[in-house]
């Protein structure tokens, strides 16, 4: 069997990233989850000091999805999604935008930049936790990814 991708979150809220794996552990994903906790640790994992991707799309570190947040520490969101999205090696990397932020200029700049998906965090539990755990579940199992970029796990497995 092809080794699953990673899915890379990058979240900085200690309370929303606690819930967030709890969902995801839930939903019984098989992917790792690497954690980031700000924009710059997110560029650091897919690029090097150069600004060059670190992997490819066959290497397993290449991730299945991206999750991340708009309001982070250092570089914001915007600024990795237009850094994933600009180079021709992450391009095709899926990204969610799930964030807590409203505002129709966040998601206008982030659908020009190329996201996949934008979601705002709902503001309940249970529907915090049952969309974090539809999101994984559709990156993760059932999206087709771009042929030879990202092994996923068969379905029925």
């Amino acid at each position: 069997m092809a080794t699953l991708k990673p899915i890379l979150l990058v979240e900085d809220n200690p309370k929303d990233l606690e819930l967030t794996l709890e969902a995801f552990e839930e939903a019984q994903l098989a992917n790792d989850i690497v954690v980031a906790r700000d924009g710059a640790e997110a560029l650091s994992y897919l690029f090097d000091e150069d600004g060059q991707p670190v992997s490819k799309p066959t290497d397993p570190k290449y991730p299945a999805v991206i999750i991340l947040d708009i309001k982070l520490p250092k570089v914001d969101g915007i600024e990795v999604l237009q850094r994933i999205k600009a180079n021709d090696s992450t391009r095709a990397i899926p990204v969610v935008m799930l964030t807590s932020s409203k505002e129709e200029q966040d998601l206008v700049r982030s659908y020009r930049l190329g996201v996949n998906a934008f979601v705002v965090k709902p503001v309940g539990f249970k529907e915090f936790f049952d969309a974090i755990r539809d999101i994984g579940s559709f990156w993760a199992i059932l999206n087709e990814p771009p042929p030879g970029c990202h092994p996923r796990r068969p379905r029925g497995t």
